[in-house]
C-alpha cells in the first residue's frame, strides 16, 4: 500500500503527463514542513537500536537512507546522524556516535533496496559503520540520467512530487549534542518521500527507455572498490601551485602533516586550525622566528598564534631536511588538453572531433555528457587510442577504463569513427602583436 503524502489526495496524480523521455511539467508547490509521523526521537541506546532494527526488518519495500556529517567542523567524514525510513516501519534517526557500529541495522536491511540521494557522498561514512546496501537506487543519478534540469534533492522533489523541501540545515554542525528539534525535523524530511520519489523516477526512466542503464549505473556505484590512498595528499593544499621551490614544498608537507595530526587529535576540521592559505604563506616566507611567522602576511587561523612554535618547528624541519620532494610527481594521466595541439596534434584532432559528437549524442539522449561517458575516459582514449582502431578494440579500451556496458554500446562507434577519420585540427588564432607606437608617442 502506498503511503499517503501530506497535501496530496489519493486520486491526484503527482505529475502532469509528459512525452516519453521528457521531464514532467512542474506542479503547484506545497511546503513539506513536518514528517507525517512527527519528529522521531534520536536513538542513542542499545535497547533503542534493537527496536529500530526489529521495526526496519519487519517493514516492507525499499528503505530511504541518509546520513549527516559535520564537514568543516570535525575531523574526517564520519556520520553524526543516520536517517532511515521504510514503509511499515516509519522513520528512525540514529546517533552513530553512541555505538561501535550499526551492523545490527545493516542485518535488518539485508536484501532490501536502499534509496539514497547522491549515494557516493554517504556510502563511505555508512560503510565505516558496517552498513552497505545489497541493492541501490540513487535518486540524484537517476535524475541526471532522466534529463532533469536540476538534480538536488529539493529540486527533484519539487519537480516530481510538487513539494518544497527546505535545505537550510545542510551545512550545520551535526556533531552538536543535543541536536536542535528543527534540525531533526529537517533530517527526517530528507528521507520522508524518497520511496515516492523512486516510484516517479522509475516511471520517467521507463518512459525514456533508460531504466536498465540506470540500474547498471547504480550497481556500478554499489560494487565499486574503495578508492586507493592518495599519494602525497599534502599536494592537494589549495594554492600550492604558487610555489616553485622544493624546500618550500617540503615546508608545505611538514605543515600539512602536522596540521593533520593535530586536527585528528582534537577531532576538528584541519582548516579550522590554520587554512591552506596560511600554510602556503608560511612556506613561501620561510620565517626563522615566531615573531616573523606571526607577522607573515596571510598567516592566520584559530591556532596560528597559540600553536606558532609548532608551526615554526615544521618550517625549521623543512629548512634542514635532505628529503626534498620533487616539484611534480609522475602521472599516467594525459597532459592538459590545451597543450595537445602543440605536443600531439593527432591526439588533439581526435579529441576535437570526438567531444562535440559525444555532446550531440548526450543531447539526443537527454543526459549530461559526463554521464554518457566519463570525461577522463574520453581524454585518456583520445590521447592514447588502441594501436589498431576498430569497434572491438575501442570497446575493450573503454571497458578497461571502467566504462559500463551501456556506455560502450552508445559511444564506441562514435569514438571509432572520430578516431579513424578526425576532422582537421582547428588552428589557434595567432597572438596579437603589440601595437607599434608612433614616433614620439606616449604609452597610455
Amino acid at each position: 500500500m502506498t503511503a499517503h503524502i501530506p497535501g496530496k489526495t489519493e486520486n491526484q496524480s503527482s505529475t502532469a503527463p509528459a512525452e516519453a523521455g521528457e521531464p514532467p511539467e512542474p506542479q503547484p508547490i506545497q511546503v513539506l514542513e513536518m514528517p507525517r509521523d512527527g519528529v522521531p526521537l534520536v536513538i542513542d541506546s542499545q535497547r533503542g537500536l534493537e527496536r529500530a532494527a526489529a521495526a526496519l526488518a519487519a517493514g516492507t519495500g525499499p528503505a530511504g537512507v541518509d546520513a549527516e556529517r559535520a564537514s568543516g567542523f570535525r575531523y574526517g567524514q564520519r556520520a553524526f546522524l543516520v536517517q532511515i525510513r521504510r514503509e511499515g516501519a516509519g522513520t528512525w534517526l540514529i546517533d552513530p556516535e553512541a555505538f561501535d557500529d550499526l551492523r545490527i541495522i545493516n542485518e535488518a536491511l539485508s536484501g532490501v533496496e536502499w534509496i539514497l540521494h547522491a549515494a557516493t557522498q554517504d556510502l563511505p561514512c555508512l560503510s565505516a559503520l558496517g552498513m552497505w546496501p545489497d541493492k541501490l537506487f540513487d535518486t540524484e543519478l537517476a535524475a541526471r540520467l532522466a534529463g532533469l534540469p536540476r538534480v538536488g534533492l529539493a529540486a527533484v522533489i519539487e519537480t516530481l512530487l510538487g513539494f518544497s523541501l527546505a535545505k537550510e540545515h545542510s551545512a550545520a554542525d551535526w556533531s552538536t549534542r543535543p541536536l536542535p528539534e528543527p534540525w531533526l525535523r529537517y533530517a527526517a524530511l530528507d528521507v520522508e518521500v524518497l520511496a515516492e520519489l523512486r516510484v516517479e523516477l522509475i516511471r520517467v526512466l521507463e518512459e525514456a527507455g533508460k531504466l536498465e542503464l540506470a540500474e547498471e549505473e547504480f550497481e556500478a556505484i554499489r560494487t565499486a572498490p574503495p578508492a586507493p590512498p592518495r599519494v602525497d595528499p599534502w599536494r592537494r593544499t589549495s594554492g600550492m601551485h604558487q610555489l616553485r621551490d622544493r624546500r618550500q614544498l617540503a615546508a608545505v608537507r611538514e605543515l600539512w602533516t602536522e596540521r593533520e595530526h593535530l586536527a585528528e587529535l582534537r577531532d576538528t576540521a584541519p582548516g579550522r586550525l590554520i587554512p591552506d592559505s596560511a600554510i602556503v604563506a608560511a612556506a613561501r616566507a620561510m620565517p626563522t622566528t615566531v615573531p616573523q611567522l606571526l607577522k607573515t602576511p596571510g598567516f592566520h587561523g584559530r591556532a596560528a598564534q597559540k600553536e606558532a612554535p609548532r608551526w615554526l618547528r615544521c618550517i625549521s624541519a623543512a629548512r634542514s631536511t635532505a628529503d626534498l620532494p620533487p616539484l611534480h610527481i609522475p602521472t599516467h594521466a594525459p597532459p592538459p588538453p590545451r597543450v595537445w595541439a602543440k605536443n600531439d596534434p593527432a591526439a588533439a584532432a581526435r579529441l576535437q572531433t570526438a567531444k562535440p559528437r559525444l555532446t550531440a549524442l548526450a543531447e539526443k539522449l537527454n543526459m549530461p555528457l559526463e554521464n554518457l561517458l566519463t570525461p577522463d575516459h574520453l581524454r585518456r582514449l583520445a590521447w592514447r587510442p588502441p594501436a589498431e582502431i576498430n569497434l572491438e578494440t575501442v570497446g575493450a579500451a573503454l571497458r578497461a577504463l571502467g566504462a559500463r556496458e551501456w556506455q560502450i554500446e552508445q559511444t564506441a562507434a562514435v569514438l571509432t569513427v572520430a578516431f579513424l577519420d578526425p576532422d582537421p585540427l582547428e588552428e589557434r588564432p595567432a597572438e596579437d602583436k603589440p601595437r607599434e607606437q608612433p614616433a614620439g608617442g606616449r604609452r597610455r
